[in-house]
C-alpha cells in the first residue's frame, strides 16, 4: 500500500523514483493522494481521485496506463487540490505512473498502485440474524502493544488515570483476546471507529476522524487492522466496521486547507444540529428545522460535512469501498445514519452494495418509536418514497423496553414483559424483523447491569429474551461478567476497561479464575445460550409466535422445519404455576422439553416457574 508521502518540489534540479526534472513551479508538493490505492475488475470502473498538495493545480496531470482513462481533471477555487476522473477499464494491477506537466514538461510522476479485486470478494457473505455481534471499544477493551500508547505526531498521550483520556488499548490487544470471544459464543465483532482521531482531548472514542485512510497509530497500523480481520475469520468471527460519512474531526487537513468554499456546512457563527432525527419523517416539518438537523454539526470538533458537493459524496462512496475490499470486512456500521443528507446517503449505501449485494449496512437511527425506526429500513413504504437503502436499523424501542420491563412487577397492560408484546404487534412497520439490531446497552447507553442493580436474576430474564427474540443480538463488551456503569457520571464510566485486558491489572476477568462467582455466573449463562443459538437456526430464523402475557409471564416460540423452542420469561417476583394447554397448537403433542440452560428434561404439560427466572425449551 502506498503511504502518504510529502515530495517537496523546490529546487531545480529533482531525483525522484529514478527520474530527473527540471522544476519549473518554485514551489509545488503532493502531500497524499485519495484513495491512496484501488484494485481492478470493481463493478463501478469510475475513480475519483484527490490530489492534495501546494499549488498543485498549477500543473496538468497525464496518465498513459493500459487500460485506464484520465476522464476529467477538476480543479477547485483552491489551488492545492486536483479532482481527477478516472475509468479504469481491463487494466492489469500495478504501478501506475501519473505524470504532473507544466507545458508538457514532466515536473512529478506520482506512482499509484492499481491493485487485483480480492476473488470472490464481490459475492462475500456477511452478518445477520445467524450472528450475535459483540461491541468493544478498541481504547478500553485490552493493550497488546505498550510501545505504541502514545504516539510521536499524534496530540493527545495515554493517560489511562483520566476516564476520557486514551488508556492504550488497540488492535493487538483485540486479537489476543479472539480466543475469549470465541469461547463465549460471539460470531461477530463490532469495533467503535479505528481511524485516526487526532484531537487534544477525547480522541480514544474515534467518532472525531482526521485521516478516512488510515488507522490510528494508537491502535496500530493498516496491516495490523488487515491482520484482525484475517485473525477472526480463522476464529469463525466476522468483522464490521464503524464509519462515519456524516463529519470528519476539526483537525483534519481539509478545515486548515478546504477543498472547496461548500466542503462543510458553514454558518456565521457555530451552529449545532438540533438533534431532532423526527424532523426527517416529519411530513409538517418546518424547513428550516429540517435543514438546522442534517447541517448543523454534530459537534464543535466534528464539522458537517456537504455530501450535497458531488466531489464529498465521491469521495466517501469511495473509503467505505476501500476498507471493504482493504480489510475484507463482513459488514459496515454506519454512525448518525440520519444526520447526514438522507437522499445522499441513501445513494451512498446503494454503491457500496452494488460492489457488494451481500454486505450487510447498518445505520444508527436514535428515535424511539418503531415507526420512525422503520422509516430508516430500506424497502419501507415511506409517504414520501424515501428509501434509505439500509438493511439494518438498530432496534432503540427495545432498548427502551428492556431497560425498564424486569423492574416492574405490575401486570397492567402497558407494563413488564407487557411492554415485548405491544413493541412485537407494531413489526408489521419493518420490512425486514431479521435485519433489526437488539441489544441492552451499547458504548453511548447506561449499562444494563447498572438498570437491573445487578440483580442476576433479572440479568439472566434479559439475555435469554435478547438472544431468542427476532433480530440480530448485540452485546457490549462487559455486559457479560455484569460491568456497570452510569451515562450521568460521564461517558467515562460506562467505558471502563476491561478487568486483565492491561499488565498489571489486579485481576482478569478474560479467565474464569480472575472472575468473581457471580460474574461467571452471568458469563456461563450467556455463553450457554450463545453457543446453543450459533448452531440452532431456529432461534436466528425460526417464526416467532408470541402469547398475551398474563401475570407478567411472557410465552413465546420459536419454530422452523426441524426444532421448536419454547421460551417461557416468568417476570414476577413469586413462584407460577402454567398451565400450558393455552399452547398446544404449538406444542405439536410433545410432552417434554429439554432445559437449555441444564440440559435437563422437563415435563411440560404444567410448569412450575420460580421467580424472575427463564426457561428455554427445545421441545423433544
Amino acid at each position: 500500500m502506498i503511504q502518504h508521502k510529502s515530495f517537496a518540489l523546490t529546487g531545480l534540479f529533482l531525483s525522484l523514483f529514478g527520474f530527473y526534472s527540471h522544476v519549473l513551479a518554485a514551489d509545488i508538493t503532493i502531500s497524499n493522494v485519495d484513495p491512496p490505492m484501488w484494485w481492478t475488475g470493481m463493478e463501478n470502473p469510475e475513480l475519483m481521485l484527490v490530489v492534495h498538495g501546494k499549488n498543485i493545480a498549477a500543473l496538468d496531470p497525464v496518465i498513459d496506463y493500459p487500460g485506464v482513462m484520465l476522464r476529467t481533471t477538476t480543479r477547485s477555487e483552491n489551488p492545492n487540490y486536483l479532482f481527477m476522473t478516472l475509468e479504469i477499464g481491463d487494466a492489469a494491477p500495478g504501478i501506475m505512473e501519473i505524470d504532473f506537466l507544466d507545458k508538457k514538461k514532466v515536473i512529478v510522476t506520482y506512482p499509484y498502485e492499481l491493485k487485483e479485486r480480492r476473488s470472490g470478494s464481490a459475492e462475500r457473505g456477511s452478518f445477520g440474524s445467524q450472528d450475535v455481534v459483540y461491541l468493544l471499544m478498541p481504547d478500553r477493551f485490552a493493550n497488546g502493544d505498550s510501545t505504541n500508547d502514545s504516539v510521536d505526531g499524534l496530540k493527545e498521550k495515554a493517560n489511562r488515570s483520566n476516564p476520557d483520556g486514551r488508556h492504550g488499548g488497540d488492535i493487538q490487544g483485540i486479537i489476543d483476546h479472539l480466543g475469549y470471544l470465541q469461547q463465549l459464543g460471539i460470531t461477530a465483532l463490532w469495533t467503535t471507529p479505528l481511524l485516526e482521531d487526532d484531537l487534544a482531548g477525547f480522541s480514544y472514542h474515534t467518532y472525531a476522524t482526521t485521516d478516512y485512510y488510515k488507522i490510528d497509530g494508537r491502535y496500530g497500523t493498516n496491516n495490523d487492522y488487515s491482520r484482525l480481520s484475517e485473525e477472526c475469520h480463522k476464529k469463525g468471527i466476522k468483522l464490521i466496521m464503524d464509519l462515519v460519512p456524516n463529519h470528519c474531526g476539526s483537525d483534519h487537513h481539509w478545515m486548515k486547507d478546504m477543498p472547496m468554499k461548500d466542503w462543510f456546512h458553514q454558518f456565521p457563527q457555530f451552529t449545532r444540529t438540533n438533534y431532532t432525527i423526527a424532523t426527517l419523517n416529519d411530513p409538517h416539518a418546518d424547513v428550516n428545522d429540517f435543514t438546522l438537523t442534517t447541517d448543523g454539526w454534530f459537534d464543535s470538533t466534528m464539522p458537517d460535512l456537504n455530501q450535497n458537493n458531488p466531489y464529498v459524496i465521491a469521495y466517501f462512496r469511495q473509503f467505505a469501498i476501500f476498507w471493504v475490499e482493504y480489510a475484507n470486512l463482513d459488514g459496515i456500521r454506519v454512525d448518525t445514519y440520519p444526520y447526514n443528507d438522507k437522499w445522499r446517503i441513501a445513494e451512498w449505501t446503494k454503491a457500496i452494495l452494488d460492489e457488494y449485494p451481500n454486505l450487510n449496512v447498518m445505520g444508527e437511527c436514535w428515535q424511539h418509536n418503531p415507526a420512525e425506526i422503520a422509516y430508516w429500513q430500506t424497502g419501507a413504504s415511506n409517504y414520501d418514497g424515501y428509501d434509505s437503502r439500509l438493511p439494518t436499523v438498530m432496534d432503540f424501542p427495545l432498548l427502551d423496553a428492556m431497560g425498564t420491563a424486569f423492574n416492574e412487577n405490575d401486570q397492567y397492560w402497558d407494563k413488564g414483559v407487557s411492554r415485548f408484546y405491544n413493541l412485537y404487534v407494531l413489526d408489521y412497520l419493518y420490512p425486514n424483523t431479521d435485519n433489526l439490531l437488539v441489544f441492552l446497552d451499547n458504548h453511548d447507553t447506561r449499562r444494563f447491569a447498572e438498570n437491573i442493580t445487578f440483580d442476576i436474576r433479572k440479568y439472566n430474564l434479559a439475555v435469554t429474551h435478547l438472544l431468542t427474540t427476532r433480530g440480530i443480538p448485540q452485546i457490549y463488551y462487559g455486559t457479560e461478567i455484569l460491568m456497570g456503569g452510569l451515562k450521568d457520571r460521564g461517558d467515562g464510566d460506562i467505558r471502563h476497561d476491561f478487568p486483565g485486558g492491561w499488565p498489571g491489572d489486579s485481576r482478569n476477568a478474560f479467565s474464569a479464575e480472575g472472575r468473581s462467582e457471580k460474574e461467571n455466573e452471568a458469563f456461563n449463562y450467556l455463553s450457554v445460550l450463545l453457543n446453543y443459538r450459533k448452531v440452532n437456526p431456529v432461534l436466528h430464523s425460526g417464526k416467532m409466535i408470541h402469547f398475551l402475557p398474563r401475570d407478567n409471564v411472557y410465552v413465546y416460540f420459536r419454530i422452523n422445519e426441524e426444532k421448536t423452542v419454547m421460551v417461557v420469561l416468568n417476570n414476577a417476583d413469586e413462584k407460577i404455576s402454567l398451565d400450558t394447554a393455552r399452547f398446544t397448537a404449538y406444542l405439536n403433542g410433545k410432552r417434554t422439553g429439554r432445559n437449555i440452560i441444564t440440559g435437563h428434561t422437563i415435563d411440560i404439560s404444567s410448569l412450575l416457574l420460580e421467580p424472575k427466572a427463564a426457561l428455554v425449551l427445545e421441545l423433544e
